[in-house]
């Protein structure tokens, strides 16, 4: 089947498979911040805004988001740059697998007008760290709110 997918504005048109998953087409055509986690939407290092939404793309098929607009992680305007910029100036990522979906999240946050903390947690929630014990991450998203 044929779809088109429009991703950090780059018009894509991909013969996929039915049962082929969003999280691998976008892979495939080069966009390496959407890991592959868990598989099983649990951890969120997958995570896309699909129409101005976030979705775990691991749980998404490819042929769901014919027509969408998807923003990944490397996507670049000025808003994503000041939120890159927070999470180097927190310290808000180690490994380093958790920082896409989370600056997906907090890309979305700030978009969606979040201002308190207790939105951050709740927006971060679908995201796993192992490693910040998630201070860093939601001192840096509260920085580019305020």
């Amino acid at each position: 089947m044929k779809i088109t997918l429009k991703v950090n504005g780059n018009i894509h048109e991909v013969e996929v498979e039915p049962r082929r998953l969003l999280v691998h087409v976008l892979r495939e055509l080069g966009y390496t911040s959407v890991k592959v986690g868990c598989d099983t939407a649990t951890c969120g290092a997958c995570t896309v805004l699909m129409n101005g939404r976030p979705v775990k793309s691991c749980n998404v098929l490819a042929v769901q988001a014919d027509g969408a607009e998807i923003i990944t992680a490397e996507y670049s305007d000025e808003l994503m740059e000041k939120i890159r910029e927070a999470f180097k100036r927190n310290h808000a990522a180690q490994c380093g697998y958790c920082t896409s979906g989370m600056l997906i999240s907090a890309y979305h946050l700030a978009k969606s007008g979040a201002k308190s903390e207790e939105e951050v947690v709740e927006g971060i929630s679908g995201n796993l760290c192992r490693c910040t014990g998630y201070q860093n991450i939601i001192n840096a998203i509260k920085e580019v709110l305020v």
